[in-house]
């Protein structure tokens, strides 16, 4: 008799903890008696988030099945928006939001550098010139993205759209794949290339949207005016030193198995020759690069970053660099999408239920009586570990800038510019804490290189060492320049 196979369970043994877990984390949350001046519906919203949170470190589902049991429920209990139609319209609102498609898009740009062998070209070029020594490497891609900062302030557009597609094809070239060879050299030029993005999107005023508008907040409700130059200088001390050791620093914390190989560099010179000269195909796609590129530094009046990426898809299409077929089977884009939209929603309905300004309140107002100094340092603290509890980083910028700003103005002694700067600076390097913190986190981490533990562990690390550099350097620099 034919044996019949048993069923397969739909949450594998041995998981079961980590379905648990997240569950009973919400529910414990949930009964804890509700903050006087938050509503109930604004704290079970939380605890529902925290739930959600702790499931995409644990993964007992993936990450975007997660994003929309946590959205799906606070939509049928309405406890972000009281009507059922309100609700579902939030529920849904992280898809119309035009930094998720930026990011979905930056991913089939690689589509595209894959397709039309450009992406291999540049590697194999970078490969061959920097290639013997994977710390070579490294500097490369950080060095890369420092050129571009000043001039492209959008770092999805910078980091996902432009530098991630060419670094996505180095790792290969040495045999290093997502999985059990991701730690040969991939691993480590994926995270110090978005950790690089981290720091330059804090050095310069015009290398991230949101710092465009953290100034014009601050010059609304405080009345401080921020020049690039003022910027620029405040953090070029900290800038200088972690441009200048971070691929180091990855290569110490996060080291690759794979130091320096010779023979890889004469490989690529040789797969170079064969190649011959640049194909029609790599020639257009290196154009429609060119043009995104040009408009994300210029086109900026007329055009949002995203609108750009979807004119370039399009076009990419058209042309027949990609095809249909190529893009709806493209996994790893579909699924950063479906994972990161409800997340954005589940942080947005934080917002809308008043718990982040409540948490703000609240933080400025624990450091009350205490010297100057101690304020400053806590009060910053305290608005980088929030985002947290983001997934953009200009949400994160409207909901809470003002709000600490506005508590600090009533703390004798604290000079306010000051204050605003160091706020102000910690904007791109909290990017690094989460894989939802900042547009490139979803693209580094959907590539399947850094694995889930390792991404949360090394975002809690490199949060400590940007911020401990920061505040130990920034602070006295920013005083003895008067502020």
């Amino acid at each position: 008799m034919t044996s019949v196979p048993a069923p397969s369970p739909r949450v594998r043994p041995g998981r079961w903890w980590r379905a648990a877990i997240p569950c009973l984390a919400a529910i414990v949350v949930a009964l804890f008696p509700v903050p006087a001046a938050l509503t109930p519906q604004a704290w079970y919203h939380f605890a529902l988030f925290l739930g959600v949170i702790l499931a995409l470190v644990l993964e007992p589902v993936p990450g975007a099945v997660a994003g929309m049991i946590g959205v799906t429920i606070s939509a049928a209990l309405r406890l972000v928006e009281p009507g059922p139609t309100d609700s579902i319209r939030w529920a849904v609102s992280g898809f119309s939001d035009p930094a998720v498609w930026l990011i979905f898009v930056s991913f089939l740009f690689v589509l595209g550098y894959e397709k039309s062998g450009l992406g291999r070209r540049i590697a194999l070029t970078l490969v061959k010139h920097l290639g013997r020594r994977t710390l070579g490497l490294g500097y490369a891609v950080a060095f890369a993205d420092l050129a571009l900062a000043p001039v492209i302030p959008s770092n999805t557009g910078r980091s996902a759209g432009t530098i991630f597609p060419i670094v996505r094809g180095i790792p290969e070239l040495y045999g290093s794949y997502p999985g059990e060879s991701a730690r040969r050299i991939g691993a480590y030029l994926m995270w110090t290339a978005f950790s690089a993005q981290c720091v330059t999107s804090s050095m310069f005023l015009t290398a991230l949207a949101p710092n465009l508008l953290a100034v014009s907040l601050l010059n609304a409700t405080a009345k401080v005016n921020i020049t690039w130059a003022e910027w620029f200088v405040g953090f070029l001390p900290i800038g200088i030193l972690l441009m200048a050791t971070l691929p180091l620093l990855v290569y110490w914390i996060y080291p690759p198995t794979l130091k320096e190989s010779g023979d890889v560099p004469v490989w690529a010179s040789e797969q170079l020759t064969t190649m011959g000269r640049l194909k029609r195909q790599e020639i257009l796609m290196a154009a429609l690069a060119l043009v995104a590129l040009a408009l994300w530094i210029f086109g900026g009046e007329w055009l949002n970053a995203t609108t750009v990426g979807l004119l370039v898809l399009c076009l990419m299409i058209v042309s027949g660099l990609v095809t249909w077929d190529n893009v709806i089977s493209y996994k790893q884009a579909w699924d950063v999408l479906f994972w990161f939209a409800p997340l954005l929603t589940m942080a947005d309905g934080l917002r809308r239920v008043g718990f982040l300004k409540w948490l703000a309140e609240l933080s400025a107002g624990a450091v009350t009586g205490m010297s100057p100094v101690l304020t400053v340092a806590l009060i910053v603290a305290a608005f980088f570990l929030v985002h947290y509890m983001f997934a953009s980083l200009t949400a994160h910028v409207t909901a809470l800038l003002p709000v600490f700003v506005a508590a600090a103005m009533q703390v004798p002694g604290i000079h306010i510019k000051g204050l605003a700067l160091l706020l102000c600076y910690t904007i791109g390097i909290m990017g690094v804490l989460t894989p939802y913190a900042t547009g490139p986190a979803p693209v580094y981490y959907g590539c399947g290189y850094v694995q889930r533990k390792e991404f949360w562990v090394l975002g809690f690390i490199f949060g400590i060492v940007f911020f401990v550099a920061f505040l130990g350097i920034g602070l006295p620099f920013l005083r003895s320049l008067g502020y």
